[in-house]
């Protein structure tokens, strides 16, 4: 999410905390910027990235017993000094989980990085553990990578190009003529096919809410932004799409920074009810997991998003971060809708000794069969390695 300082009106003390490793299982069916600041990295020339056609080919494959796992770290959140401990999470769940693609999930960096060279290195701190592997990888965009815009000078479509520099990034300029940066999705084809088994939809949800809308403040309201119509259509007319081309819906995930309503809505049962009897009947109802040590913080406006996902249905899951400090994951009517965590020592986590216990990443294995593929998820914690967890 964001600082306390940021966080008007809502309350980060409840907490509603219920065990587990947030395993959850459901089935799918029919720039201006300096190069080459840093030795020893693997860049390539941006000429040498095209952009892949979002309808095209598959450029991520599964292997050849139709598994593929994907990881998920999210809010690594830390400038150029990065607590080496985030880095240290990184390469051993990377080194464990051996995924074919990770997916840093928004605010990737934050304030601090006050020229182009401190930006560059804290993109080079999180860039290089996939890198170093030789793992394929992309970012999302989330509130705080834009922090230290106004001293830089860097904002998010040159971030993104020095993401793109990387040999090993998929990340794409993005749909033109939407809100965002670098909104795109990415399928993977099956083992020996570019034909594609499953897709990855990567969004910008934004950062902060405008100032006022019709003359009206968001005073009392929350104040982080939402998934504009432009983008809920894109995501529409592009599933629309690949179920012409393929003739049938391609099963998906969708990876977003700020969650969507619904999550609330799912931990309670209830759009209206805030009682711990709401919460118990949502958790037989839905299937929850995991824990929520903080109140869900999304923009002001519901998107809409989760209406198209169900009118596609080829959406399975949607997960987010910007909540440090939640983790739960449940089944929303066919739909996962699941938090990662924070990945980042350097950002906020729970309070006193216990502020380091639920850094971690998320795993995502995959498993197609014919037209359809399993996800299996689960939480993996930096306590799982030994990684230092002293506060500090």
């Amino acid at each position: 999410m964001s600082s306390g300082n940021e966080q008007k009106g809502m309350n980060r003390k409840e907490f509603l905390k219920i065990g587990g490793l947030s395993a959850l299982a459901l089935t799918a069916g029919a720039a201006g910027v300096p190069g080459n600041l840093f030795s020893g990295t693997a860049f390539a020339k941006e000429n040498d990235k095209p952009d892949a056609k979002t309808n095209g080919e598959a450029k991520l494959h599964f292997n050849s017993d139709g598994t593929f796992k994907i990881v998920q770290f999210n809010d690594t959140q830390d400038d150029e000094d990065i607590d080496p401990r985030t880095v240290q999470l990184m390469e051993r769940v990377l080194d464990e989980e051996k995924p074919g693609f990770v997916v840093l999930n928004g605010d990737n960096i934050t304030g601090g990085t006050d020229t182009p060279a401190e930006v560059k290195k804290a993109i080079n701190n999180i860039a290089m553990p996939m890198e170093e592997r030789g793992i394929p990888w992309a970012i999302t965009f989330g509130n705080h990578d834009e922090d230290s815009t106004p001293n830089s000078g860097i904002n998010e479509e040159a971030m993104l190009q020095i993401y793109r520099s990387y040999k090993y990034n998929k990340n794409e300029n993005g749909e033109k003529g939407i809100t965002g940066t670098g909104n795109m999705n990415l399928l993977i084809g099956g083992h020996d096919s570019k034909k594609p088994v499953f897709n990855m939809w990567l969004l910008d949800s934004g950062r902060y809410a405008p100032k006022e809308i019709a003359g009206q403040d968001f005073e009392g309201y929350p104040t982080w932004d939402w998934l504009k119509n432009n983008q809920v259509n894109w995501y529409y007319e592009t599933s629309e799409a690949l179920e012409k081309q393929n003739g049938r819906k391609i099963p998906s995930l969708m990876f977003i920074h700020i969650p969507l309503w619904e999550y609330r809505f799912m931990w309670f049962a209830s759009v209206d009810g805030r009682t711990e009897a709401d919460h118990a009947r949502a958790v037989v109802k839905h299937g929850i997991v995991g824990e929520r040590n903080e109140e869900e913080c999304p923009g002001p406006i519901n998107s809409g998003m989760f209406s198209a996902i169900l009118e596609r249905g080829d959406v399975k899951g949607v997960f987010c971060g910007h909540d440090h400090v939640n983790t739960y994951c449940g089944n929303y009517y066919g739909v996962m809708l699941g938090y990662c965590g924070s990945t980042g020592f350097g950002a906020y986590g729970l309070e006193g000794a216990e502020r380091n216990r639920l850094r971690g990443a998320r795993v995502y294995n995959l498993q197609a069969s014919g037209n359809d593929v399993k996800v299996d998820t689960h939480l993996v914690f930096a306590k799982d390695y030994g990684i230092d967890l002293t506060a500090n």
